[in-house]
């Protein structure tokens, strides 16, 4: 995955971490106009996770780390 780009925006910098449920990425966000490039969390699900709750859940933990990230500037956006 590092240099990988997806959809066409995040540049995956290195691996983070691994779980149960999937990948977390260091990633360059090349949709922000800045240098250097703005730098965020991808985290990746595992293809075989098809429990809407662990997808429900996902999706909550993605919103929330984003509603936090826009007031601390350790969490990244």
């Amino acid at each position: 995955m590092i240099g990988n780009i997806l959809r066409q925006r995040y540049r995956i910098i290195k691996e983070l971490g691994k779980g149960g449920c999937g990948e977390t990425y260091l990633a360059e966000d090349l949709d922000i106009p800045v240098t250097p490039k703005s730098v965020c969390v991808v985290k990746k699900l595992h293809p075989t996770i098809i429990d809407p709750e662990i997808i429900r859940l996902f999706e909550q933990e993605a919103q929330i780390l984003y509603q936090l990230g826009q007031n601390h500037d350790q969490i990244p956006k």
